[in-house]
């Protein structure tokens, strides 16, 4: 099975605009989503994860542990509740938006193999995948 740890530096994305747009994100906020290219680090720490997203503009880290939901704001500004599963070599993140605000859910899929961090966006019919390489 491929390590989750590590260290992980975009390389490619498609269709991030469409995802952070269907998401509600503003155009000054997916301007600077679309020029940013984050470096992310997993960390594990007994049964707790840590995933930190780095950015010239601004760091997000979340601590969870797999099957406990959990509060987070996205990148976004969004207060979203949250699961992450492990299912193979995929960590799948279940995001539930507030349905007072109106609020979409999310799905984020992290795949890992020995080499990268394949990430699946996904909100409604709309499918963004960002490949992440090792840095370690």
């Amino acid at each position: 099975m491929a390590k989750i740890v590590g260290k992980y530096k975009l390389e490619t994305s498609e269709n991030f605009d469409e995802f952070m747009k269907a998401l509600g994100v503003g155009l000054v906020m997916r301007k600077m989503g679309n020029t940013a290219t984050p470096s992310v680090e997993i960390t594990l720490e007994g049964d707790t994860y840590s995933l930190k997203t780095i950015t010239t503009f601004k760091t997000t880290e979340i601590k969870f542990k797999l099957d406990e939901e959990f509060e987070e704001t996205t990148a976004d500004g969004r207060v979203v509740k949250s699961t992450i599963k492990l299912d193979g070599n995929k960590l799948i993140h279940n995001q539930v938006g507030d349905k007072e605000k109106k609020e979409k859910d999310s799905l984020l899929t992290r795949e890992f193999t020995d080499t990268e961090m394949i990430m699946e966006c996904k909100v409604d019919d709309v499918v963004s995948k960002r490949v992440y390489k090792r840095q370690d």
